[in-house]
C-alpha cells in the first residue's frame, strides 16, 4: 500500500469525506507522495506517451505558431514566450531548435520562461534545455511572470486540474466525495444536498438519478489569470488537451499507470488522474476578457499548420523505415481514430490577429 493512500485514510478517518478536487490535488501535487512530486510519467518508461514525445513535428508546429504569433503582435520588445506544465521540457526543446532555425531573433529578443510547480521536474527541464542557445528562466506560476506581451503554450494543461464532481441522487443534486468503506477502504460517497445551481449546467434539472457533472473552478481562474494577462499586456495562448467542445454531463475522471487505464481509487499517487476539459467554458473566459477565441480538433490544427508536407520533407532523403515510421506519427498526431479528434486546440488573442491555421474574424 502507498504512503498516500494510507495518508489519504487517515485524513478521512478524522476529518470525513473529501471533494474528489481534494482527492485530485493530494493524488497528484502532495509534496511527499503525489505522483507529479515523485514520479517520472512522461515516455515509453512511464506511464503515458504525450504529443510531444511522439514526435518532433509536433514541437516544430508549434513553433511556427508561436512565431507568427509574436510577429502579428508587431515583434514586441520586451516579450516572453513562455510554456506553463512544461513535463519533460520535449516540446519547448523542439520549439526553441526549430525557431533558432526559422527565425533566430526570435530567439535573441523574447524572454523564455518555463511555468513550473514541481521542483523536480523544473530539474529535468533544466538538462533538456541547458544546451541551447536560450536561457530559460523558471517561474512557479502565471503571476511570478514579467509583465511584457506574453505567447504561452500548454500542452496537457488542463486535464490536470482538480475538479469537482457533483451527482443526481433521489434528494437532488449533491457533491461527490471520497471516503472509505465498510473495510476502512478508499470508496466513492455523497455528500450533502443544496448545491449552488450556477454551477450546473441548463439541462441538470432532467438529469436522470446518477448522472454525473464536473466543474472545474482552478481550472477557470488559471485560463481567467492567463486571458487578464493577455488582454491587458497583449500576446496570445495556445492549449492542447482532450475533452469536448459543447458543454454536458458525465463523469470524465480517469487514472493512467503504465499506459493502461487503471481504479481512480486504486493507487493514489502512482497513477495519473486526469479528466476531459470544457473547451467552451475556456471560450468563454477569454471572450469576456474581449479576446477571440478559436478552437479545432488537433488534427485539424496541426493538418493546417504543414504536418504532412513537413513529414514529407523529412522522409524524402530517408530510408522506407523511418518513412513509415513518420507516416505512423501523422496518424497518430492527427488522425479521427487516435489523437487528431480525441484532442482539441483553442487559441486565445487580440480580435483579428492573423494566427495560422485559424481565419481572423473582420
Amino acid at each position: 500500500m502507498s504512503g498516500l493512500k494510507e495518508k489519504l485514510k487517515r485524513l478521512i478517518e478524522t476529518g470525513g469525506p473529501i471533494s474528489v478536487a481534494d482527492y485530485m490535488a493530494l493524488c497528484l501535487f502532495d509534496p511527499e507522495d503525489g505522483y507529479y512530486t515523485t514520479r517520472e510519467p512522461f515516455g515509453v518508461q512511464g506511464d503515458f506517451t504525450t504529443a510531444p514525445e511522439i514526435s518532433q513535428m509536433y514541437g516544430e508546429l508549434l513553433a511556427v505558431w508561436a512565431l507568427s504569433a509574436w510577429r502579428a503582435a508587431s515583434r514586441p520588445v520586451p516579450s516572453m514566450l513562455a510554456e506553463i506544465g512544461p513535463g519533460s521540457g520535449t516540446l519547448m526543446c523542439d520549439m526553441l531548435r526549430t525557431l533558432n532555425r526559422l527565425d533566430p531573433s526570435f530567439v535573441i529578443l523574447t524572454r523564455v520562461g518555463m511555468i513550473e510547480a514541481s521542483p523536480r521536474l523544473a530539474e529535468i527541464q533544466r538538462g533538456r534545455l541547458s544546451a541551447g542557445k536560450a536561457k530559460p528562466t523558471w517561474f512557479a506560476d502565471v503571476a511570478s511572470l514579467p509583465k511584457v506581451p506574453l505567447v504561452i503554450v500548454g500542452n496537457e494543461l488542463f486535464d490536470a486540474v482538480p475538479v469537482r464532481q457533483f451527482v443526481k441522487t433521489a434528494q437532488g443534486w449533491c457533491e461527490r466525495m471520497v471516503g472509505l468503506d465498510g473495510d476502512g477502504e478508499l470508496a466513492f460517497a455523497v455528500g450533502g444536498a443544496g448545491i449552488d445551481p450556477a454551477l450546473l449546467p441548463p439541462n441538470a434539472a432532467g438529469a436522470p438519478e446518477g448522472a454525473v457533472f464536473e466543474a472545474a473552478p482552478a481550472r477557470e481562474a488559471l485560463m481567467d489569470e492567463i486571458c487578464a494577462r493577455i488582454a491587458g499586456k497583449g500576446g496570445a495562448a495556445l492549449f492542447v488537451d482532450y475533452g469536448h467542445t459543447q458543454p454536458g454531463l458525465g463523469d470524465t475522471l480517469q487514472a493512467v499507470r503504465r499506459h493502461a487505464y487503471d481504479d481512480v481509487l486504486g493507487h493514489p499517487g502512482e497513477a495519473d488522474l486526469t479528466s476531459h476539459v470544457d473547451f467552451s467554458a475556456l471560450a468563454a473566459i477569454a471572450e469576456a476578457h474581449g479576446l477571440e477565441a478559436r478552437t479545432a480538433t488537433q488534427g485539424e490544427f496541426l493538418l493546417g499548420l504543414g504536418l504532412v508536407e513537413r513529414a514529407g520533407k523529412l522522409g524524402a532523403a530517408a530510408d522506407e523505415e523511418t518513412r513509415d515510421r513518420l507516416r505512423g506519427e501523422v496518424e497518430r498526431l492527427a488522425g479521427a481514430d487516435a489523437m487528431g479528434a480525441l484532442f482539441k486546440v483553442i487559441c486565445v488573442c487580440g480580435k483579428g490577429m492573423d494566427l495560422p491555421p485559424f481565419a481572423a474574424s473582420r
